[in-house]
């Protein structure tokens, strides 16, 4: 049985024209052990999606979906009360920007806490001994001193570590990271990726990589589903996608890397698909 099973997903947000689909008919599915890659453009949908899961949208969004099972338990019937139970605790997310995503008003020790207390009812002295053990986990240097600094007294890089730790800190099932190499350096993206694998690998959790670099699908992904105006247009295995991608869009987002390129001009991905050609493997 997947850990995570998604059949035709819409998510809809109203606008002042009407109504906005981010989201068109994805379906997807991720077991325990397992990584799945979603790439695309910006815009593609590919947050959207994870936060209608997660069910963090805000009440704007209309969210449909033929099934919506989470570790046995169907998420479009559960009341709000319970999905809090399971957010943060068997099912995480790691948020773009970091910095921006922890609260400024709270030392990074406290908002750590909080996800202990609340999920798994910790005092405080075993709140302060596990914040620490995660910080040691990430590779936060003096992670005892650090538990008392504000976000701002960070590094993006050590911002990063902190969300890191805020997501796995009660072992969860499922990890969403949603660009967690963006902004950073390329020396601390390598190490945030190799932490994220061997946190995977240690606690075989189900692990999706949101992403738009096609560098991380090719080092980290089992699959990879690719998205492209909120709908999804290939599905496959890491090495099949690189190797022979079956729909015009696929091939068009490859053709366009630096290191794929022929000329002496990188084509973008507008000159190589046609969006309104019949698209191969759009599902």
């Amino acid at each position: 049985m997947a850990l995570l099973e998604i059949e035709n997903l819409v998510v809809e947000f109203q606008t002042s024209t009407g109504p906005f689909r981010a989201v068109d008919g994805v379906s997807l599915k991720v077991d325990a052990g397992e990584v799945l890659a979603i790439v695309g453009e910006s815009g593609s949908g590919k947050s959207v999606s994870m936060l209608a899961a997660m069910g963090l949208l805000p009440w704007t969004a209309k969210v449909t979906a033929d099934k919506m099972v989470f570790d046995g338990q169907n998420l479009l019937g559960m009341s709000a009360a319970k999905r809090r139970e399971i957010i943060g605790k068997d099912m995480s997310m790691i948020f773009q920007e970091p910095i921006a995503s922890l609260n400024p008003c709270f030392t990074v020790g406290f908002q750590i806490e909080e996800v202990l207390r609340i999920h798994l009812g910790l005092d405080k002295a075993a709140r302060r001994k596990r914040a620490i053990e995660l910080f040691q986990a990430v590779g936060i240097p003096d992670p005892a001193e650090r538990l008392n600094h504000f976000p701002h007294q960070m590094s993006g890089g050590q911002c990063q570590r902190v969300m890191i730790a805020i997501a796995i800190a009660c072992n969860p099932k499922l990890l969403i990271a949603d660009e967690p190499t963006t902004a950073l350096d390329v020396t601390i993206q390598k190490q945030i990726l190799d932490l994220l694998m061997r946190l995977q690998t240690e606690h075989r959790m189900g692990l999706i990589m949101i992403t738009h670099n096609m560098g991380v699908v090719a080092e980290t992904a089992d699959r990879v589903i690719v998205q492209y105006k909120g709908r999804k247009m290939e599905e496959a295995d890491v090495l099949s996608l690189f190797e022979s991608p079956k729909s015009d869009y696929t091939r068009a987002l490859l053709a366009a890397l630096p290191e794929n390129a022929t000329g002496d001009r990188l084509p973008t991905i507008g000159e190589l698909f046609n969006p309104n050609k019949t698209v191969e493997g759009a599902a």
